[in-house]
């Protein structure tokens, strides 16, 4: 793609959204941000990368306090140091999303970028998501998730991904009228979600011509 267009993948996990995400990133030649993402928030912020990944999780009532108050601090290299680490990772990683997405194309999984970029004009917002059985499985061939504690475990991290979205964005996670393209990996494979999502970023494209 010639013009800059950054998608932004939300994912049911197991769903294969990550992988997707992979390989549409490898389809288009452009960057893919995951857990890259938390390295360079690492890096940059000073903050162990360990700390990254915890607070990572969670979601606390300071934050919204704070932007309810009509205060919007830049995260990195400002001084926010009475903030909860969960609420300055979200912040620092907010502001690197805006900067990669700012810089070029990319592909973005997961951690609000959806919400962040929403009123970016190349921002294409996806959401994967497929059947619970299928999701089990992967998580246990895939992902390595003991048999017994599979199913458990599926709906604890999309509770928590859930629970995430909802709590910082003010969004309802999952629900299809707050993403541009919501694709059912099931029923159209990996390869077909990366060419089903291609198509629809062109077509955004197109139309902003």
């Amino acid at each position: 793609m010639s013009q800059k267009i950054v998608i932004t993948i939300s994912r049911q996990y197991g769903s294969g959204g990550r992988l997707i995400g992979q390989m549409l990133a490898k389809e288009l030649n452009i960057p893919f941000y995951d857990k890259e993402l938390i390295a360079v928030a690492s890096k940059e912020s000073g903050i162990a990368q360990g700390i990254f990944e915890k607070a990572d999780e969670q979601a606390s009532n300071s934050l919204m306090y704070t932007l309810s108050m009509g205060m919007f601090p830049t995260a990195v290299g400002s001084s926010f140091s009475n903030m909860p680490m969960n609420d300055r990772v979200f912040l620092i990683q907010s502001d690197i999303i805006r900067r990669f997405a700012s810089e070029g194309s990319c592909v973005i999984v997961g951690r609000c970028a959806d919400y962040v970029l929403r009123n970016d004009p190349n921002a294409v917002n996806v959401f994967i998501h497929s059947d619970q059985e299928s999701r089990i499985k992967r998580a246990i061939d895939s992902y390595q998730i003991p048999a017994d504690k599979a199913r458990a475990f599926v709906v604890k991290t999309d509770k928590r991904r859930a629970t995430y979205h909802d709590y910082y964005t003010g969004i309802k996670w999952g629900r299809a009228e707050n993403y541009h393209l919501c694709i059912y990996s099931d029923f159209i494979g990996l390869e077909g979600a990366v060419q089903t999502i291609r198509a629809f970023a062109e077509c955004h494209l197109a139309k902003q011509q």
